[in-house]
């Protein structure tokens, strides 16, 4: 009998990634902004000490540094928090978009799944922020497998990215290996009545929510949007043709995140009913992880109220 992996935080993919891929032959530099222990990216200093540099709480000059390391060839990572990375918006802007620097911010705690720290600290408008960068990937791995093979792609391909991870451990999806591919969507479950697309932690979610509604009949077609820009557009039209309704599930402000990004694409190709599961246009609270998503619905059960109120417009 084969036992399931741990449930394992994506933050936790970083270090041990980075120290691979530089034994392997890469030329990894990382700068940090005092979080290197909850980022994970603290194992790398351990590592290779020379390799690493800290600007403690100071994230505009860690971000500016790392555009300069990029200047000699090197593949650099940036990390902190999340909330913190929206700090240096102007850094981002005119030293790594625009330039094209070859610059890849790994940004811990994203969402309100960092719980207890409180609303400061949850951040609810990076997909909306780092999309709007020029030349940005940008990327939610739903667990720590796909977090992972998220690194590696990220030093394969020359350019910025930003990666969001999350604090909490959660449940391994890819068990049998990632499948990850810049820009595709991954089907995880296929269905005729509608197309549950998800990033990050709803992702498991949304698995859920699928199983819950095969039980009534209802088959529900999951999309890992793991990578939001560039987003699959094709993955997305097919999905609305075939099934005709489609639910977004993510840990964002639904009116600027991928569920409008979704929105946008599919009205100029195959327009059909939508519902949209993330932040409802308010800030988030304190509490264990799972208790804020269940106050604000990031649930299996939001996922599942959705698809029915979505099914009931497609009928």
């Amino acid at each position: 009998m084969t036992t399931a992996p741990a449930p394992a935080a994506t933050r936790e993919a970083l270090g041990p990634a980075l120290i691979r891929l530089q034994r392997a032959g890469a030329d990894i530099v990382v700068v940090d902004a005092d979080l290197g222990k909850s980022t994970s990216a603290r194992a790398f200093k351990d590592a290779f000490p020379e390799r690493f540099f800290t600007f403690g709480v100071a994230e505009q000059n860690m971000v500016s540094a790392a555009a300069g390391l990029a200047t000699l060839g090197s593949t650099v990572f940036a990390t902190t928090f999340a909330v913190f990375a929206e700090h240096a918006f102007d850094q981002l802007r005119m030293s790594v978009a625009q330039p094209r620097m070859n610059v890849k911010v790994v940004a811990s705690h994203g969402g309100v799944s960092t719980g207890e720290d409180g609303a400061s600290a949850q951040s609810i408008e990076d997909f909306a922020l780092f999309s709007s960068l020029v030349n940005f990937s940008v990327v939610v791995p739903a667990d720590v497998v796909e977090a992972e093979a998220v690194i590696d792609a990220a030093v394969a391909h020359s350019g910025p990215w930003y990666i969001r991870t999350g604090r909490p451990k959660l449940p391994v999806i890819y068990t049998e290996g990632p499948r990850f591919r810049l820009g595709k969507a991954d089907m995880l479950r296929d269905g005729r009545d509608l197309t549950i697309v998800a990033c990050g932690l709803l992702v498991e979610r949304s698995l859920r929510a699928a199983e819950a509604l095969a039980k009534d009949g209802i088959q529900a077609r999951v999309l890992n949007m793991a990578t939001i820009r560039p987003l699959d557009v094709e993955a997305l039209e097919a999905a609305a043709r075939e099934t005709g309704a489609i639910v977004v599930a993510e840990e964002h402000l639904v009116h600027s995140g991928l569920g409008a990004m979704c929105a946008q694409a599919l009205a100029t190709r195959h327009p059909v009913p939508m519902e949209f599961v993330g932040v409802q246009d308010r800030y988030g609270e304190s509490g264990t992880w799972d208790e804020v998503l269940d106050i604000m619905g990031l649930n299996a059960a939001g996922v599942t109220e959705a698809a029915r109120r979505v099914l009931a417009r497609k009928r």
